[in-house]
């Protein structure tokens, strides 16, 4: 081959990630994703309701093991996932910068953050419990201890603006409290998301516990928080009135719903407000025998 030949360009393929695979859509269907000046990108999948069901129920499978998995694990995992990001960082600074219209530097700082934010909720795992739980004290010869528990299959609307920090600032903390994920990223800017999804692929995450799917929030969300399978659901990256109806489905088995509140820093200190919103409190009560003038007897 001379030097003069020139190569074939290799265009990346986007996928979904749903139960730890690379699917293309259900329906085949894609979309066209450009950057802030209205350049094409790459092509988008574009989700069905199909792939939304097939999201849930490889969430509903990965639940049993990831919630029973120690916080300390889960802690070393979402660690990993930083470790993962930090290696390929010059790639996700440069679809950042495409997918926001940010300079490389100002890119390289959301990147960062985002990379820090993993690390941040890693440390959280296994101290969430002691912050949200603990001894009651009762009347009468009982112990009474509150301990958190996930909540289970949670579908997040990711931020629409902010298409990789403020996707992890959503995503990280329901899955560091042992939850599973259904994520319908942003429209206009899914690319970051969809390649997230490589990373978790090979960051000893469990196949099922997060799960990407890029198109239509107003067509995917009303099916996903009328799914009977899914236990609640975090409006993040609706608008006012997709949030409105989909609160409406999701009362129909109660799902806990996380309303959409504005964020003007996504680098800011995110608190534990994301992480307890999606953990139950399960009482214990447990006799420890008579308490007479004698002292307690166990």
């Amino acid at each position: 081959m001379s030097e003069s030949t020139t190569r074939l360009n290799v265009f990346k393929t986007y996928k979904l990630y749903v139960g730890g695979k690379f699917p293309r859509s259900e329906s085949g269907r894609v979309y066209e994703v450009t950057d802030s000046k209205g350049n094409w990108l790459a092509n988008a999948p574009l989700s069905s309701r199909k792939d939304a069901r097939d999201a849930v129920v490889a969430a509903r499978k990965a639940f049993g093991g990831w919630s029973g998995a120690t916080a300390y694990n889960r802690g070393q995992i979402l660690y990993r996932i930083a470790e993962m990001l930090e290696g390929r960082r010059d790639q996700f600074v440069r679809e950042v910068g495409e997918a926001e219209g940010l300079s490389k530097s100002k890119a390289g700082a959301v990147v960062d953050a985002a990379i820090d934010r993993w690390v941040w909720y890693a440390g959280w795992t296994d101290k969430i419990g002691q912050v949200v739980g603990g001894a009651n004290p009762v009347a009468g010869p009982f112990f009474n201890l509150s301990t958190p528990e996930p909540t289970g299959v949670v579908t997040v609307i990711a931020p629409q603006d902010s298409s990789f920090l403020g996707l992890v600032s959503v995503i990280a903390p329901v899955i560091a409290t042992g939850n599973t994920a259904v994520v319908i990223t942003s429209e206009k800017s899914p690319l970051p998301a969809l390649s997230l999804g490589e990373v978790l692929a090979t960051s000893d995450l469990p196949g099922g516990v997060v799960n990407i799917l890029s198109g239509k929030a107003a067509e995917m969300g009303p099916h996903l928080a009328s799914h009977q399978d899914v236990n609640a659901i975090d409006l993040a990256g609706a608008d006012v009135a997709l949030a409105k109806e989909l609160e409406i489905a999701a009362a129909d088995n109660l799902k806990r719903v996380l309303r959409p509140q504005p964020v003007d820093d996504w680098t800011a200190d995110p608190g534990t407000r994301r992480m307890t919103a999606f953990l139950e409190t399960k009482t214990v009560w447990h006799p420890t025998g008579s308490l007479g003038s004698g002292g307690s007897s166990y």
